[in-house]
């Protein structure tokens, strides 16, 4: 399945290349991608083969997405974090919850732990919930939302994965970045919305934590974009650093020419490679996990060094690649300058904030408990 699925990945790649300026300008991906896209299977990536998915191992996850980032990070982004959604939800969600959701599985799922003065209450039949959640990434493509709803009245910590019909809600089009400007990252809003009980799940005791699985694979889907846009800025520069481009008055006659033009290529694909590397090295030992085990913190800090360190080398290689290229780079009709900040902003995603990370490592290293981040 692995060279099946990777090859219908590639086969994308013109079309989500092709619409890439356009998913940019409208702030979603463009029709022609998502339906290459749909057209692929590669929307139901994490949906179990019993209700009509791919279910697919979690290398295989990041190479079809990084694949899809070459030609459009936000589309590959999208595409990600959907199959994450529907990965945790599977994790943590009921089985009339989870039946819902895979009735269709090529269906887009967005979510948000990032509630804005949004709260729940307990009514006969289910959850009235109102409220808006930031940075829902593929909102405008999806049909359900999963959204973490904080209750009414039960405290500051009692909070309800809810999934809501993309349509009983609002869209307000709040995403407007300097990178990932396409992956439609909107603000989800609820006015008194009702939301049937078998859609809720309600806090039984202490919140239920995903299993590691379900808990990487959105750092996972966070970093697989990055690796593939990087890849594609080398697309771009190969091009030109083997073709007739010169360097600036110089006596070169091609970038090639140059040994250290050579090397400074050559280094951007190593950190590239080695991004990719760390990140399926993660993938591997996620995926060996036995079903229910759980992962002690040193493990899963050393993890989440392993992929913050993945996208800092993901930076580095673009800014070796921006070196040789030059100014013309930052060309608006030329890819390598979406992609450039595409990176920079994929790779400052929460999940990889470098100095808590670095501190948690520390903190597990020396036993100065407890680590800092609520989602280690």
């Amino acid at each position: 399945m692995n060279d099946r699925l990777l090859d219908a990945a590639r086969k994308t790649v013109p079309t989500l290349s092709a619409n890439a300026a356009r998913t940019e300008r409208e702030l979603r991906p463009a029709p022609d991608s998502v339906e290459a896209v749909r057209d692929a299977g590669l929307f139901a990536l994490s949906v179990p083969t019993e209700a009509g998915g791919l279910d697919t191992d979690m290398r295989t996850f990041v190479e079809v997405i990084a694949e899809l980032g070459r030609g459009c990070a936000s589309t590959a982004w999208v595409v990600g974090l959907s199959a994450s959604a529907k990965k945790l939800i599977g994790s943590i969600a009921t089985d009339s919850t989870r039946d819902a959701l895979l009735a269709d599985p090529n269906a887009v799922v967005c979510a948000s732990g990032v509630p804005k003065g949004a709260s729940g209450e307990r009514v006969p039949g289910g959850l009235r919930i109102s409220g808006r959640w930031a940075m829902a990434s593929g909102s405008e493509l999806a049909s359900w939302a999963m959204v973490m709803v904080p209750l009414a009245g039960d405290g500051p910590s009692a909070v309800c994965p809810t999934l809501v019909p993309v349509s009983d809600l609002s869209i307000e089009r709040t995403w407007r970045a300097a990178g990932l400007a396409g992956t439609s990252s909107h603000t989800l809003v609820a006015e008194d919305v009702l939301v049937p009980e078998h859609l809720v799940t309600f806090p039984n005791g202490s919140p239920a934590m995903p299993p590691p699985e379900a808990a990487f694979m959105a750092g996972l889907a966070s970093l697989a974009p990055m690796i593939g846009a990087t890849r594609g800025a080398q697309d771009v520069v190969e091009e030109a650093v083997a073709g007739k481009r010169a360097p600036y008055a110089t006596t070169y006659a091609r970038v090639a020419d140059s040994p250290l033009g050579r090397y400074w290529f050559t280094e951007a694909q190593r950190r590239t490679e080695s991004a990719m590397q760390r990140t399926l090295r993660v993938a591997d030992v996620v995926a060996a996990l036995p079903s229910g085990a759980a992962m002690p913190v040193e493990e899963r800090s050393g993890l989440r060094m392993e992929l913050t360190t993945a996208a800092r080398e993901c930076r580095e290689a673009m800014e070796l690649l921006l070196d040789l290229h030059g100014s013309s780079g930052f060309a608006e009709d030329n890819p390598l300058q979406r992609f450039w900040r595409d990176v920079a902003v994929g790779t400052r995603h929460p999940y990889f904030t470098p100095y808590i990370v670095a501190e948690d490592h520390g903190r597990v290293a020396f036993d100065v408990m407890p680590t800092v981040s609520l989602t280690l």
